[in-house]
């Protein structure tokens, strides 16, 4: 069975305008675009692709404020959802987000899944590709925590999925969330900007296959969470 992946941030309910939203997205998109040549298209994801096809947008911080404002992606008072398709039926990526819940016990998040498996997977799949989209998704979003690794991998660490909580083959951890201690080899740590820290396990693709890699992640996650820097992202109101 195929090893699946996501990165992804999140953070506590921030409520804002719907035009500091499309700016936050449209910076991300840029970011992406940089990242590699198959994120420099989007589509409004739909229920199939030939409906999808027919959705592409240019991601400026203008046009994604008039996507926003749709109403099938308001949920609630100031909540929005929305996802991206970059087009590619080989090389298919989405991106989605869910912003200004109303709800203390749901937090904002946005989370980017590349393509299973094939060369541009192959390409995605590496540390230094992976602190890239990272990257880009902190300085759009200002998370508090943010995590890539693989759905095995969260799904057998982590009963609920608990963003916060677990550490991954790269987590993110804002400055807020206090000083790391001392981490063993291999593991590389990655300021990124001002705003945090990015915690890197291997240098090689995390797979829940191996042993070693179960151990390394396991290790930190002790050490993290004895320093007090595992936690449930609070949401404050």
């Amino acid at each position: 069975m195929t090893e699946t992946y996501y990165s992804g941030v999140y953070w506590p309910g921030r409520p804002e305008p719907l035009e500091a939203y499309s700016r936050r997205a449209a910076l991300l998109f840029q970011s992406l675009s940089s990242v590699d040549p198959s994120l420099s298209r989007w589509f409004e994801q739909a229920a199939s692709r030939d409906v999808a096809i027919h959705g592409e947008f240019v991601p400026r911080a203008e046009t994604l404020l008039g996507l926003f404002a749709k109403k099938k992606y308001q949920l609630a008072d100031g909540e929005f959802f929305f996802a991206a398709w970059n087009g590619e039926s080989n090389a298919s990526s989405v991106v989605n987000f869910s912003c200004g819940s109303p709800s203390p016990e749901t937090v904002d998040l946005c989370v980017w899944t590349p393509p299973a498996k094939g060369d541009v997977a192959g390409r995605f799949l590496s540390a230094s590709v992976l602190t890239q989209v990272m990257s880009a998704m902190v300085q759009a979003w200002d998370p508090e925590w943010g995590v890539f690794t693989s759905d095995n991998h969260r799904d057998a660490v982590s009963e609920f999925a608990d963003p916060g909580t677990f550490v991954g083959w790269g987590t993110y951890l804002s400055r807020n969330r206090g000083t790391l201690p001392p981490l063993p080899a291999p593991v590389r740590i990655e300021p990124v900007t001002d705003k945090g820290t990015l915690i890197i396990l291997t240098p090689e693709r995390f797979t829940t296959n191996n042993p070693e890699h179960l151990a390394l992640a396991e290790m930190v996650r002790e050490q993290l969470d004895r320093a007090g820097l595992l936690k449930p992202i609070q949401v404050q109101r």
